[in-house]
């Protein structure tokens, strides 16, 4: 048994050894590799394949001047060729309040922003992505072919929903008729009513699925569909939509009241955003609990945090509770009721099109908290 066990000693420190120098050859390799690269790939190397790109180019340095553009992004933007713009502020170069927002924005939540605008009568459309140290790349290219693609996109979506609305709305008439025709309690009811639940769930995805559709093709920030409104309106119109749903299980509802929250936004939508999370906030807290909701200014920006006060969420659920039909372990909700799975990916696509973000992380007293910031209109 001695024996054994010493055998056992020495293959483990064996791999060991073996495991750690394999690990040390692999770390030196890379760093070899990464020494090739940087040695291999000058500046003006990246410099001439961004001159060929097929996208426009525009780098902006912190301060916001622009340190490098290629030959694409001055066709786009009908920039003549013997102006010198590198090294002037791109507001001197470009004036348009969209890719300003969008900068803005992208500077603040370091996600990339998507704008668009007319420059001259030619539809052109701008990627901003953030960098190390504030620097920000703009992608251009004109949206004349990325047009006809929406519409012909918008087109089969409406299609698909007039041909799946119709067949449902039959079945459930075909439903209703079936359930007028069953008497009692026996294994048919039971059937018509499963019936009914499936078709009632069709319905929402379908809608679900439409609605994200739609909110993926409108422009960021449409200020033609902004009203005033302020998020405290918002949480309680929203609670009056799930106070069935909370009543049923004993739910309170616990707003800040200090801050009313004074913006502009779509009413309809963000009305469905708030409402979404805090159905997501009622599917995870016990009975007889509270949900909690704080509104505070954050700079230039409103921040609506929304806590439950269930288990938590793993660190799978964290990273992926956003993404289009994620559901998570099904164990830590508290609520049977089950959703489309695209409940919190429209609630982001909702803030994206406001230049605002939402984001989930676990409270250190207990439960999730999910946070949804948009911009702050002050009215002083």
């Amino acid at each position: 048994m001695i024996l054994s066990a010493l055998i056992g000693l020495i293959a483990g420190a064996t791999i060991t050894r073996w495991w750690n120098r394999r690990q040390h050859r692999v770390r030196l390799e890379l760093i070899q590799a990464t020494e090739r690269l940087e040695k291999g790939l000058s500046a003006p190397q990246l410099l001439a394949w961004i001159d060929a790109a097929t996208q426009g180019w525009i780098i902006l340095a912190p301060d916001l001047s622009i340190a490098y553009l290629n030959a694409r992004a001055e066709r786009l933007l009908q920039i003549s060729q013997n102006r010198l713009v590198r090294g002037m502020a791109l507001e001197q170069v470009l004036s348009v309040p969209q890719l300003n927002e969008a900068i803005i924005s992208t500077r603040y939540s370091q996600l990339s922003q998507r704008s668009e605008w007319d420059q001259n009568g030619s539809p052109l459309e701008g990627l901003v992505l953030p960098g190390s140290e504030e620097w920000l790349l703009i992608l251009l290219q004109s949206r004349q072919s990325l047009e006809a693609q929406q519409q012909e996109q918008e087109r089969w979506v409406s299609d698909v929903a007039h041909e799946l609305r119709t067949p449902l709305t039959a079945l459930m008439l075909v439903s209703e008729r079936l359930e007028m025709a069953v008497t009692g309690q026996d294994q048919d009811m039971v059937l018509v009513q499963r019936l009914q639940k499936e078709l009632r769930r069709l319905q929402v995805l379908v809608e679900d699925l439409l609605e994200l559709s739609r909110l993926e093709n409108s422009l960021p920030q449409d200020s033609e569909k902004y009203s005033a409104l302020t998020l405290e309106d918002l949480v309680d119109s929203a609670w009056n939509s799930v106070r069935p749903l909370a009543e049923a299980r004993d739910i309170e509802l616990e707003l800040d009241r200090k801050e009313s929250g004074q913006l502009m936004g779509d009413l309809p939508r963000l009305h469905r955003a708030v409402v979404n999370l805090l159905d997501n906030a009622l599917r995870y807290s016990p009975n007889g609990s509270t949900v909690d909701v704080q509104i505070h200014p954050s700079g230039g920006w409103w921040q609506l945090s929304i806590r439950d006060h269930g288990p938590g969420l793993s660190d799978a659920d964290l990273d992926k509770m956003f993404q289009r039909f994620y559901r998570g372990d099904p164990s830590r909700a508290r609520s049977t009721r089950s959703g489309s799975g695209l409940g919190l990916a429209i609630v982001q696509q909702i803030a994206v099109v406001h230049g605002g973000r939402v984001e989930a992380r676990n409270h250190p007293e207990g439960g999730t908290c999910m946070e949804l910031t948009l911009p702050r209109v002050l009215t002083e």
